[in-house]
C-alpha cells in the first residue's frame, strides 16, 4: 500500500490547522482547526504520527493515525516543544524567570512520558538555545550541557547520569545520527591565544589523551556549525568570526573543515573567497555542497578527500538543499535576493528546472523527494505573506495567499521515516499545473532612450562562471588546473584569431560554406581600405560564427547559459551593422 501524501501545518494569525498535501490540498480533517492568534508553538514526532501544539494555555498531544487526544499539560508559556526520536518523551520548555528578591526560578524544562502523560523530569534550562536534550535514534542514550560539561543519561532515566564528557569548557556538541557506536562532537572555544577545536568521541569513551577518535583545532572561530553526515562517518565544521578584521565582509570571516572518525582531518579549500553562506550533506554520505564567495557566489560539491566533483559556476544564491533520496539538489538565493532557484540532477549534473520565489523566507523539501514547499512568514516579512507547493520541474501545484490583514508565521511538512517513500525517476519536462505561475520575471538592466535602438554591448559588472564538471579524467590523462584551463582557452582564441586574419588576407581561397550558410559568410572578402573598417568587419564576422555554432549546439540539444541566449538574440543587430558597413566599401 502506497503511503498517505504528507499533510501541511500552516500556523498564523487565523489560527492552527492542516492541508492535505498533494495533489488535493484541502483542510484536512485529522486536526480540528484550532482558531484564534494564541498559538506559539507545534510540533511533530520524528514518524509524522504525533502532533503536539501550545495554544497559549495549554500543550496538547494527538495521535495523527487515531485522531484522538492523547495528553494535555498545563503549561500555558510554552515556547519549544519536541518528541524523542522514538515518540517515548515530549520535552517543553518555558522561558526562565526569576522571582523578584532574587530567588531561582522554577524548573522551566520539563520531560514527559508520551504514554501515561507523568513528568519523569524536571531541569533548570536558562538559554533557549540548544534548550532541547539529545536522544540516540535508540533513546539509549540521552545528553544534555551543563555548566560546560556533557550529561549522559541512558534509557530515559533521569535520574541518574551516567557518564560525563568534561573538558576545559564545552561551549557546543552534536551526537552523531544512526545505530551504535554512537558518537559525539564537541567544540571547545579558544581562550588566552590558546586555539579553538573540535574533538570526535566514540560513546562512553571519554578518558585518556588518546581517547578521542579525531581532533581539529583551528583560530578565529568565535562560533562553529557542525554537520554529522548520515552515517556519522565525519562532520564538516564551519567555524566563524563575528568580525572579518581585513574588512572585506560585515558578514565575519568562515572557514570550513572536515572531519572523519578514522582521524583523517583537512581544510576545505574554497576557490573563491568570502562569507561561507551554507553547507549540505548529500544522503548518500559520500558527497557534501558549499554555497561561498561574494556575489555572485559560487556552488561546488566535494567528494570525501575534500576534492572538488562538479563545479555550478557563480550565480545569485546563499542556500543549498538536497532531496531526502540526495538525487536533486536545489540552489536557491532567499533573503535579501531575489528568490531564483537552481534544480539540478546530481546523478547526470544536468539542470531540470529555474523557478523563482520572490520573498521567500523558507524552504523545504517534501518527504516525498518531488514536491517543494516556499513560504513567505512573519515576522521577517509582514506583506505578502503565503506558501506555495511545487513540483521540482518549476510548476506551481498550489497557492495560499493570506489576507492583507493576516499573517502566516510558520507552515512546515508532516515528517516521515527514510524509504516510506521510494525514490522516482528524474523527469525534465514540467509537470501540468492549473495555477498560474506569476511570478515576476528576472529585470533586465535600464537602458536610457538613447540606447534603445541600439545594439547591446556584453559589459557586465561581475564576470560569470558557467558550470563545470572537475572529475579527474579516465586514463593516464591529468586534470588540468584552472590556471592551465584559462591559459588553454586563451591559446586557442589567439590561434582562431590568426587563422580568421589568414582567411582575411586571402581573397582567391573561399572558405567551404557550412550548410546553415547565412549573409554574412557569403559575401565577398573584399577590403574597404580603412584598416579600422576592416577590423571591426572582421570582429562582426567572428562573433556571427560563434552565434552560429551556438545555435546549432541548441539544436542538438544541449541546455545553453543565459549570456549565450543573450548572444543569439543579438544576431539581428550584428547582420545590420555588417551590411551597413559593407554597404560603405
Amino acid at each position: 500500500m502506497a503511503p498517505s501524501t504528507p499533510l501541511l501545518t500552516v500556523r498564523g494569525s487565523e489560527g492552527l490547522y492542516m492541508v492535505n498535501g498533494p495533489p488535493h490540498f484541502t483542510e484536512s480533517t485529522v486536526f480540528p482547526r484550532e482558531s484564534g492568534k494564541n498559538c506559539k508553538v507545534y510540533a511533530f514526532s520524528k514518524d509524522g504520527t504525533l502532533f503536539a501544539w501550545g495554544n497559549g494555555d495549554k500543550v496538547n498531544t494527538i495521535s495523527i493515525t487515531n485522531k484522538g487526544l492523547l495528553h494535555s499539560f498545563d503549561l500555558p508559556k510554552a515556547v519549544c516543544l519536541e518528541f524523542s526520536p522514538k515518540n517515548t518523551v515530549l520535552a517543553t520548555w518555558q522561558p526562565y524567570t526569576t522571582s523578584k528578591d532574587g530567588t531561582a526560578g522554577l524548573p522551566n524544562l520539563q520531560l514527559y512520558d508520551v504514554k501515561n502523560g507523568t513528568c519523569l523530569k524536571s531541569f533548570i534550562q536558562k538559554k533557549m538555545q540548544n534548550w532541547c536534550p539529545s536522544w540516540s535514534e535508540d533513546e539509549i542514550i540521552c545528553a544534555r550541557n551543563v555548566n560546560n560539561e556533557v550529561h549522559f543519561f541512558e534509557n530515559n532515566n533521569f535520574d541518574t547520569i551516567a557518564n560525563k564528557l568534561h573538558l576545559q569548557k564545552i561551549n557546543d556538541f552534536v551526537l552523531s545520527p544512526g545505530p551504535q557506536p554512537y558518537k559525539v562532537a564537541v567544540y571547545v572555544p579558544g581562550s588566552k591565544g590558546a586555539p579553538s577545536f573540535v574533538r570526535l568521541y566514540q560513546y562512553p569513551n571519554f578518558a585518556g589523551p588518546h581517547a578521542a577518535l579525531a581532533n581539529k583545532s583551528f583560530f578565529k572561530a568565535d562560533k562553529v556549525t557542525m554537520l554529522w553526515n548520515k552515517k556519522a562517518t565525519a562532520v564538516l565544521v564551519i567555524a566563524s568570526t563575528d568580525v572579518d578584521k581585513t574588512g572585506a565582509s560585515y558578514y565575519g570571516e568562515q572557514t570550513l573543515h572536515y572531519i572523519a572518525t578514522n582521524g583523517e582531518s583537512a581544510v576545505v579549500q574554497l576557490p573563491k573567497s568570502g562569507p561561507i553562506y551554507d553547507v549540505a550533506w548529500n544522503s548518500s554520505s559520500t558527497e557534501f555542497c558549499a554555497v561561498y564567495g561574494f556575489m555572485p557566489a559560487k556552488a561546488t560539491v566535494f567528494n570525501l578527500k575534500c576534492d572538488p566533483v562538479f563545479d555550478f559556476g557563480t550565480g545569485p544564491r546563499n542556500a543549498a538543499y538536497f532531496s531526502p533520496h540526495g538525487h536533486i539538489l536545489v540552489l536557491a538565493g532567499f533573503g535579501n535576493l531575489r528568490g531564483q532557484m537552481e534544480v539540478w540532477d546530481v546523478k547526470n549534473y544536468k539542470l531540470i528546472s529555474k523557478p523563482v520565489a520572490s520573498d521567500s523566507t523558507y524552504f523545504a523539501w517534501c518527504p516525498d523527494g518531488e514536491h517543494i514547499l516556499t513560504a513567505t512568514c512573519a515576522p521577517r516579512l509582514r506583506v505578502n505573506n503565503g506558501y506555495k507547493v511545487w513540483h521540482y520541474t518549476g510548476s506551481v501545484l498550489h497557492k495560499h495567499d493570506v489576507p492583507s490583514n493576516a499573517e502566516l508565521w510558520q507552515v512546515s511538512w508532516q515528517p516521515f521515516l527514510d524509504g516510506i517513500f521510494p525514490a522516482k525517476r528524474i523527469t525534465y519536462q514540467a509537470v501540468p499545473s492549473e495555477v498560474p505561475n506569476d511570478e515576476p520575471k528576472v529585470a533586465t538592466a535600464y537602458r536610457p532612450p538613447a540606447l534603445r535602438n541600439k545594439p547591446i554591448t556584453n559589459s557586465k559588472l561581475h564576470e560569470e562562471e558557467p558550470p563545470q564538471n572537475m572529475k579527474p579524467h579516465t586514463g593516464n590523462e591529468k586534470p588540468l588546473s584552472k590556471t592551465a584551463l584559462k591559459n588553454q582557452r586563451k591559446h586557442e582564441a589567439k590561434k582562431a584569431a590568426k587563422q580568421e586574419a589568414k582567411n582575411d588576407q586571402s581573397p582567391d581561397v573561399a572558405p567551404t560554406p557550412t550548410p546553415q550558410s547565412t549573409s554574412w559568410n557569403t559575401v565577398s572578402q573584399a577590403t574597404s581600405g580603412d584598416p579600422e573598417v576592416d577590423k571591426k568587419i572582421r570582429n562582426l564576422k567572428k562573433k556571427l560564427k560563434a552565434i552560429e555554432q551556438l545555435k546549432e549546439q541548441a539544436a542538438a540539444g544541449k541546455q545553453l547559459e543565459k549570456n549565450q541566449l543573450e548572444k543569439i538574440q543579438k544576431e539581428k543587430a550584428l547582420l545590420q551593422e555588417l551590411e551597413d558597413l559593407e554597404l560603405g566599401i
